[in-house]
């Protein structure tokens, strides 16, 4: 039902609405605040680690693997799209932690990425998630640009769906994990959730940007998802499973990483 009803959609419509989704789970995470001032760390690592497996498995079986089958069929070596877009996407969410001033959850203010700024804490954290982000509606945008695409090899309208479900379902914690921080921090509810809400907003954005980037230009299509798999693997390799192991909850951040991989 859930494809038929996509399927009225033009793919920068489809795009948009998966990704406005996306957005819609991390403000449902970021509600979490109107009825809890903390959230219990073991229940946060899980969530990471739950996050950090459904990427991993997105990256690969959404993402990689119809960009390897592209290739394939166009005569080019099959492994040359994927590393190109692979090593892309890592470089350059590399370029931006480097550029954008955050702070990682757990971490002290020391501890502050990115060009050294005088911001606040709670600025920090909030980009700091919104980097997360970037490359997840990248990968949502291009997955459905592609499906419009025709080839072959192209993941299914169903498979778009699912790692736009998938992404979703792991941006839960990371609304909670901006929001309830700011509330620790002496944030009010109200401003706490609209903060922790606000960080899923560039999801949309770079989703209908991916969506139409893939449509102008067919040649791009397997870097384009090589790229949104390396930005992808940056996030959860930098920063989702470090975070989720700093506590020292190793096997719950583990397992859930696994279920999160399974689901």
């Amino acid at each position: 039902m859930l494809v038929k009803l996509f399927e009225t959609f033009n793919p920068v419509n489809q795009a948009l609405f998966a990704t406005l989704f996306t957005w819609f789970v991390t403000a449902l995470g970021a509600g979490l605040v109107f009825f809890f001032k903390t959230i219990n760390r073991k229940i946060l690592d899980g969530m990471l680690g739950f996050a950090a497996g459904v990427m991993i498995a997105a990256s690969f079986w959404s993402l990689l693997a119809p960009a390897i089958e592209m290739a394939e069929q166009t005569g080019t070596p099959s492994w040359f799209p994927a590393v190109v877009g692979f090593l892309s996407g890592g470089a350059f969410l590399w370029v931006v932690d480097k550029l954008l001033p955050h702070i990682h959850i757990g971490y002290p203010d020391n501890n502050a990425e990115g060009i050294k700024i005088s911001w606040q804490r709670s600025v920090l954290l909030i980009l700091a998630i919104t980097l997360h982000n970037i490359p997840e509606g990248l990968a949502v945008g291009v997955a459905f640009g592609v499906v419009a695409s025709g080839l072959p090899s192209s993941p299914s309208l169903a498979g778009a769906i699912v790692l736009a479900i998938g992404i979703g379902l792991q941006n839960f914690p990371e609304g909670a994990a901006v929001s309830i921080p700011l509330r620790r921090e002496g944030f009010s509810r109200l401003k706490s959730f609209i903060y922790g809400q606000a960080s899923g907003i560039v999801e949309p954005i770079a989703g209908v940007l991916g969506a139409i980037a893939v449509l102008t230009i067919q040649p791009i299509l397997p870097y384009a998802l090589s790229f949104a798999a390396g930005a992808m693997f940056f996030v959860v390799i930098e920063e989702l499973i470090p975070e989720s192991q700093l506590n020292k909850n190793t096997d719950i951040s583990t397992i859930a990483a696994m279920l999160g991989f399974t689901v």
